[in-house]
């Protein structure tokens, strides 16, 4: 057995060892050097996130009096919002993404919102998922349709942070699935054993080896950041928000959350910088759904944000120089409701905040426009209104950064969607 051989056989040996889960039946392809070097990090944040906290209008006035006790503090107060300009900020705890945007690498969608309004979490996250106009019109995602569009000659290939891929990355082409997580120390033997048995087989031979490479990648990912992370739990403490470390329960986010959800993003961005790496991903960051005790700058959601601005400062550091040619995007089903409700909370909404980061977007301003909080301005009454489709963000992804063709994307990626038209000059 050649050397070569025998360090793929530990590899794969070694994979379940990791303790996550992976689907992975891909093929080889013809890549498209093009399409490999750009890279687009899909982030979905499940239950509704509140992007009046997110990116807090401060200076908008009616901003305050509509929030009550959750209202972001403005820029000069302490654990105040973050300014981006004279009426926008960042919810304090997403240092990263500020950081960020001071070197004009993220920008925000204040008022984006999918083509729902029913205010339903299962069907909002079908909607946000399948890139329909209706919850369940489609059983496949649009972003594995976006890898159909692209064709295999692309060689671009996609990746879920899920213990089976989300209904995002569900459909034709195949894509890998890597779930961080223990779990019981298995019989090294198995993956031999398995091996020698479909060997065979067409179909569940080619699987079987692709997925134990893929969590030996993984299993290799982690052991290169293990050592860097003996430190997080420090460090992270000392950078967090002041007023995130008020409370047992934020506290315990500093201590174990963010750490871990910084080593998330490394090790993602391992897998999308080794040889043969995937270009697209897709992440699920959970619990936004704040009906009660929301907080302000500290507490619950607080402590949630802290979360997935650990996820992008791994992401970001991990990439390295690939970062000046990738774009990550965050998306939620819906926001939530302007007013403070009764418990200190929100209820479901409809346009919320995205996200947009990376070293290949342009720089600029707020992306969409701003209906203001005005009591005319709100959607029915109570809601952020709606500004700009979610799928224009998306399609501005996919056609000027990934290359995916125009047509493709009307037909085929977002069918009836003509009239949400990709945004210009988002990506340089």
């Amino acid at each position: 057995m050649t050397a070569t051989l025998l360090t793929r056989r530990r590899a794969l040996a070694s994979a379940f060892a990791l303790g996550v889960s992976v689907e992975f039946l891909g093929r080889q392809a013809l890549a498209d050097p093009h399409s490999q070097s750009r890279k687009l990090v899909i982030i979905v944040c499940r239950g509704g996130q509140d992007g009046l906290s997110v990116s807090p209008p401060v200076g908008d006035a009616h901003y305050a009096a509509l929030r009550g006790a959750i209202a972001i503090p403005g820029f000069e107060a302490a654990n105040g919002a973050l300014r981006l300009d004279d009426t926008f900020g960042l919810h304090p705890a997403l240092q990263t993404v500020h950081a960020l945007a001071l070197k004009g690498e993220a920008r925000i969608a204040p008022a984006v919102a999918t083509p729902d309004r029913e205010r339903s979490h299962f069907e909002a996250q079908d909607v946000l998922e399948n890139g329909a106009t209706s919850p369940y019109a489609i059983s496949t995602g649009w972003l594995n349709r976006a890898l159909q569009a692209l064709g295999p000659r692309s060689g671009v290939t996609a990746i879920a942070v899920a213990p089976t891929a989300p209904l995002i990355l569900k459909g034709a082409v195949e894509s890998a699935s890597w779930s961080p997580g223990g779990g019981a120390e298995p019989d090294h033997r198995l993956p031999a054993i398995l091996q020698d048995l479909y060997a065979q087989d067409p179909l569940l031979g080619p699987a079987l080896a692709q997925g134990l490479a893929t969590q030996g990648m993984a299993r290799a990912a982690n052991a290169e950041v293990n050592q860097e992370m003996a430190n997080a739990n420090s460090s992270f403490s000392e950078s967090a928000p002041q007023g995130l470390t008020n409370g047992p329960a934020a506290a315990g986010y500093l201590r174990r959350g963010l750490p871990e959800a910084r080593k998330i993003g490394l090790t993602l961005a391992a897998f999308m910088t080794a040889p043969g790496g995937q270009q697209v991903a897709a992440i699920s960051v959970d619990n936004f759904d704040t009906h009660a005790n929301q907080g302000a700058s500290a507490g619950q959601l607080a402590a949630r944000l802290a979360y997935l601005d650990a996820v992008i400062a791994g992401l970001h550091e991990g990439l390295g120089a690939e970062w000046s040619r990738t774009l990550v995007i965050t998306a939620t089903e819906f926001g939530r409701t302007a007013r403070v409700n009764g418990t200190g909370g929100t209820d479901h909404g409809t346009a919320s905040t995205a996200l947009i980061m990376g070293g290949a977007l342009t720089r600029g301003g707020i992306v969409g426009d701003w209906p203001t909080l005005a009591p005319a301005a709100l959607f029915e009454n109570r809601d952020t209104r709606p500004t700009l489709d979610m799928r224009a963000l998306f399609k501005a992804a996919l056609r000027d950064h990934l290359g995916v063709d125009r047509r493709a994307l009307e037909a085929l990626v977002f069918p009836d969607s003509a009239a949400a038209r990709p945004i210009e000059g988002l990506v340089a």
